[in-house]
């Protein structure tokens, strides 16, 4: 069997390098490569250095202030998501009546789309701003909690469901242990749930992360960057210079690979420091 494998290997693994290459490793290289050039189509390229990345960090000032609000909204977004998941959790594993109505219902925003998930809460907003004669663009700071209230409303269900399948995995006999040895809850929480959840924290870390990095339909209807851009945020901000801006096309690319890079960076950070609190439990 292990002989017939090994002989028919390279032919089933085929389809596949060939669809990773087609739709990620060629169009990865070429956007690198663009973004040295000038350019509004692939067949006119003008290579011009790195003329794009200074252009992306000097001429649109509004790259550095979406970079800042991307860094702040995602700092904010992962610590409430977290927070709320895993202590939804915790209620949700204690056996009360109802639980699988309660989890289902919290984890059905997750399957609404981001773009109507921006609709609905824009209308929601707008609906108690209105009161005070206010929208959700009459100032940045609505504009913002209000991301940050949809990004939870959408991801903290679907958090939960890790951290409920991660705490059902503890071994009761451990759990039975600390209460006979006199252990409080806090206790138990913070010396025996939480260290045997980690692997789950560090995916659920990441995932809100990265998905508060790369935060784009939302954004778009939501708030759209208003006012005044002060709501743009890094996808966005690189989808309106590419298409929005003529003659700023590299500048777009040169902003998206500048995103990718920090957005890896900061994830490989993240993964390292939490899998090392793993090894140490």
């Amino acid at each position: 069997m292990e002989k017939t494998l090994r002989k028919y290997f390279a032919l089933f693994a085929l389809p596949g390098v060939i669809c990773f290459l087609l739709a990620f490793l060629i169009p990865m290289f070429m956007g690198i490569y663009l973004s040295f050039c000038e350019f509004t189509n692939v067949t006119n390229a003008k290579w011009v250095g790195f003329d794009n990345y200074i252009k992306a960090f000097t001429v649109d000032n509004y790259f550095n202030s979406a970079l800042w609000l991307t860094i702040k909204f995602t700092i904010v977004s992962v610590i409430t998501i977290n927070f709320f998941s895993f202590a939804l959790a915790l209620l949700l594993t204690k056996g009360i009546r109802g639980t699988n109505v309660f989890r289902t219902i919290f984890f059905m925003p997750n399957l609404i789309g981001g773009i109507v998930l921006g609709w609905i809460w824009q209308v929601i907003i707008n609906g108690v701003l209105y009161t005070q004669g206010a929208t959700i663009v009459s100032d940045p700071k609505y504009g913002f909690w209000g991301l940050v209230l949809l990004m939870n409303w959408q991801n903290v269900g679907y958090m939960m469901v890790i951290y409920i399948a991660a705490i059902q995995n503890i071994p009761p006999d451990m759990l039975e242990a600390a209460a006979i040895d006199g252990a409080n809850y806090p206790k138990t929480l913070f010396k025996i749930i939480i260290p045997s959840v980690m692997p789950s924290i560090t995916i659920c870390l990441f995932m809100t992360m990265t998905n508060g990095f790369k935060l784009f339909d939302q954004n778009l209807a939501l708030t759209a960057g208003e006012p005044g851009k002060q709501t743009e945020m890094l996808a966005l901000n690189i989808y309106n210079t590419f298409y929005g801006r003529s003659g700023f096309e590299g500048v777009g690319q040169a902003k998206a690979v500048v995103f990718t890079l920090i957005v890896a960076a900061i994830a490989l950070l993240q993964l390292k420091l939490t899998r090392s609190k793993e090894v140490e439990q």
